[in-house]
């Protein structure tokens, strides 16, 4: 049941998106240009064009390529004529790359009777893991799952007090920190918590902020995530990786040591906002097929909207 009601928010506020990709939708404009003067018989120069603005506004080479590489087979088919034709072409090249990594409208949610679904939300620091925590949490309460936030994040000052705010203003409760307790350990004693009460939907367990370059500090993540799967087998059943949509490509280097570290699961794209350079995300999705979840488009509850690639495109264009 939680399942299906959370399907159902997938509405994407289309108007909140348009004004956070206005960045990357100001270096696409140059498609117009190349468009415009769109001949059949030049269209290897008129792609090369395409492909170098893509490059422009965070496409990665690789995703760049791809997305050309599309436009150039429906080309070749015979199915496009006109710069029209092209444009359409080129935003259903972008929509396959970011759907190729799977359904981003579905969450991994546990489904034997007693036991909790885990969500565990990584990142670096700054790209608003707990404030996503806190979204997250809404959420799935207005499905009508019952919440348990857990304070893993434990060298932050106040980082504790913050999730708390957010349980209090969520409906959710919070597991215990008691001081000094590692960070695994915390995360196993949520956990274990959660399936004592038996009344627990969702375990939505925060983690510090690491740098992605410190192999201290990604060690220490992996212990985390094996001290969930130590008290539940079966956790932690989300992984979640916030990024920074204000990063560019640095996104990339991000989610692959994430994700080679601890398995991401699903990508929650934060601060879709003026300065956002979202294009990167997809080099994230084509390389590592990886599918973006959810982007964050403000600071309140309502803000955290599912992600849908077509309506993601369509504004972006």
């Amino acid at each position: 049941k939680l399942a299906s009601v959370l399907r159902k928010k997938t509405a994407m506020d289309v108007e909140r998106v348009f004004n956070g990709t206005s960045k990357t939708r100001e270096r696409l404009s140059a498609v117009n240009d190349v468009l415009a003067l769109w001949r059949m018989e030049d269209f290897d120069d008129a792609l090369e064009e395409l492909e170098e603005t893509l490059l422009g506004a965070d496409f990665g080479p690789k995703a760049a390529t791809r997305v050309t590489d599309g436009v150039r087979a429906r080309v070749e088919r015979g199915e496009c004529k006109t710069g029209g034709d092209v444009r359409r072409a080129l935003k259903a090249s972008i929509v396959e790359v970011l759907t190729k990594a799977g359904d981003a409208m579905k969450i991994g949610l546990n489904e034997t009777a007693g036991e909790p679904s885990v969500v565990l939300v990584v990142g670096v620091n700054g790209g608003g893991k707990t404030t996503t925590l806190g979204k997250l949490s809404h959420r799935f309460a207005e499905s009508g799952a019952k919440v348990m936030m857990v304070p893993g994040d434990t060298f932050r000052a106040a980082a504790a007090e913050q999730l708390a705010t957010w349980a209090e203003r969520t409906g959710a409760v919070m597991s215990d920190s008691p001081p000094n307790t590692k960070p695994g350990a915390v995360c196993y004693k949520a956990v274990d918590e959660a399936c004592a009460r038996g009344d627990v939907d969702v375990v939505l367990a925060d983690t510090s902020g690491r740098l992605h370059n410190n192999s201290q500090l990604m060690d220490e993540l992996v212990g985390v995530k094996n001290s969930i799967s130590k008290r539940l087998p079966s956790a932690p059943h989300e992984v979640l990786l916030v990024l920074d949509g204000t990063t560019g490509l640095n996104m990339l280097n991000q989610a692959r040591v994430f994700n080679e570290a601890v398995g991401v699961t699903g990508i929650i794209l934060t601060k879709l906002d003026g300065t956002s350079r979202g294009g990167a995300v997809v080099s994230v999705v084509d390389e590592l097929g990886i599918p973006v979840k959810f982007v964050g488009v403000g600071e309140s509850m309502q803000d955290l909207q599912s992600f849908d690639a077509v309506g993601f495109v369509d504004a972006l264009f």
